[in-house]
């Protein structure tokens, strides 16, 4: 079996830490000259790459949710507004036999009463013949 090597071959780590260093240099330089609000927008940038590929694809996303949800509210708007004009028609509509119903209800009571002064009247008669 062989044995494990201890000696890892590295490349020259010495850029690496020069990026390292001026990084950080940057980071306080921004940490000490930005305000608290541009601060984050360095930051978006800074995760970016500075391209602004994602800010790009972020803001499209964006609008793409925004038209979405627009839809959406409209698609409900119009579903509760054809419902309340539904309800309103059906109401009418009830209005309506409720109001013909007593109409007629008001003709029976009248004829009614004429029945009742008729017969009130030949029991009158026949009660003063009598």
């Amino acid at each position: 079996m062989e044995k494990p090597s201890l000696e890892i071959n590295l490349p020259d780590t010495h850029e690496e830490g020069k990026l390292y260093v001026v990084d950080s240099l940057n980071n306080l330089n921004k940490l000490n000259v930005c305000p608290d609000g541009s601060q984050h927008a360095l930051d978006e940038e800074e995760n970016t790459g500075g391209t602004g590929e994602n800010m790009g694809g972020s803001n499209i996303r964006n609008q793409c949710l925004f038209f979405v949800t627009f839809i959406l509210t409209l698609i409900v708007s119009l579903a509760l507004v054809s419902f309340v004009i539904f309800l309103i028609i059906q109401t009418r509509n009830k209005m309506d036999q409720i109001s013909s119903r007593l109409i007629s209800e008001k003709k029976n009571i009248e004829e009614l009463k004429k029945m009742n002064n008729m017969i009130l009247k030949q029991l009158n008669q026949s009660g003063i013949k009598e």
